[in-house]
């Protein structure tokens, strides 16, 4: 098949799609890339692969979702795919759109993770699901990385078929793994952190919804240091912690313990130097980031909400605490900042979990398989 994989900037493409765009080139499909243009769609080009530019606003701009539409209209009818695939909650509705519109013969959506939420006001969370399930009424086959957002779809009829299916998320495990000391001591001694000191690491967008107000007020009650990794992308609509970043950086006592990394292509390196990963997070779909510090043979902090809460097995694997509870968090922070013992235990817990469910290779051919079941 003619496959399209279509999500709204470079960064999704180059850091998530790219695996399952390989895994499809691999069984024999033609695959092209269409997102909004950026520096990393170059890295994904530098694979082989063809990418589409066209621009697509994370806003509520209709407007522009609508200039977005007939832009993808005028691809589609070009390229005449055979399945168009899309990912993302903007680029996955206009997508949809577009590709009826066109007469894609099937399309394809994975939910990364729904943007309506538990935790989200009741009137808002309907307008959303209600958008999921008249763009459901043109999907063909629905993929869910976590099984609780399966569950979600079938009972919602968020898709017009009953091809709904949870097929997890994965991380490459020749890449994440644990360091041996010398590598470990190399990337602290890079940073700047001493061997003895106990690191937790953190990864996500530097927006509030990640928990990073939570986790600020948390780092008070030990002496741990926290790296922090990521930035903020331009086209994110969520509310920043900017200030927040700047108070910590003036406090006497979290400014020297929080080190804030920004964007890294050494997270495997960063991770195997830490101690803990936390992801106190108000909101996710799968997160890929626990996979990689399970991966690792981290323990892992991470708030209960979809998707952690299937990755992490509560005082197994790491501990989940509630959302936006600093001194929950904290608590949690502390016991395993005082317990080497119960870090690895737990440590090895999660690696062995994440190696049996989260293999990339084992994710990626199940859902390929999925996908060529819709062929001709």
């Amino acid at each position: 098949m003619k496959i399209c994989q279509l999500c709204a900037v470079d960064f999704t493409l180059y850091h998530f799609l790219l695996p399952l765009m390989e895994g499809l080139r691999g069984a024999g499909h033609e695959v092209i890339g269409v997102c909004a243009d950026g520096t990393l769609a170059g890295k994904v080009r530098a694979e082989g692969f063809r990418v589409e530019n066209v621009s697509i606003a994370r806003s509520y701009d209709l407007a522009r979702h609508a200039r977005t539409a007939k832009a993808l209209q005028t691809l589609f009818r070009r390229e005449r795919f055979d399945l168009v695939h899309v990912h993302t909650p903007v680029a996955a509705l206009v997508g949809r759109y577009a590709a009826w519109r066109a007469g894609v013969p099937k399309i394809v959506y994975t939910a990364h993770g729904f943007y309506f939420h538990e935790h989200m006001k009741l009137p808002l969370r309907a307008a959303h699901v209600g958008l999921e399930w008249l763009g459901g009424r043109v999907t063909d086959m629905l993929f869910t990385q976590a099984e609780e957002d399966a569950k979600t779809a079938r009972h919602l009829a968020l898709c017009r078929t009953s091809r709904i299916h949870a097929i997890g998320n994965g991380v490459d495990v020749a890449r994440f793994k644990p360091a041996d000391p010398a590598a470990r001591a190399r990337v602290r001694a890079q940073l700047r952190t001493p061997d003895g000191a106990v690191v937790i690491a953190m990864i996500g967008r530097l927006v509030a919804e990640k928990g990073y107000p939570e986790l600020f007020e948390a780092m008070r009650g030990n002496d741990a240091v926290l790296w922090v990794v990521g930035d903020r992308l331009k086209s994110d609509h969520a509310s920043g912690v900017d200030a927040m970043i700047d108070a910590v950086k003036r406090d006497l006592s979290l400014g020297p313990r929080i080190r804030f990394l920004g964007y890294r292509q050494d997270v495997p390196d960063i991770l195997a130097a830490s101690d803990i990963f936390t992801l106190p997070s108000h909101r996710e779909g799968m997160p890929r980031s626990i996979i990689e510090a399970m991966m690792t043979g981290l323990p892992v902090v991470a708030t209960d909400i979809r998707g952690a809460r299937e990755e992490v097995v509560e005082g197994e694997t790491g501990f989940l605490v509630p959302v936006r509870d600093p001194a929950a968090l904290g608590t949690a922070l502390a016991t395993l900042a005082a317990d080497p013992a119960l870090r690895a235990r737990m440590g090895a817990a999660g690696r062995e979990r994440a190696l049996d469910l989260y293999d990339e290779v084992k994710v990626v051919r199940r859902e390929v398989d999925l996908i060529a079941s819709l062929g001709p």
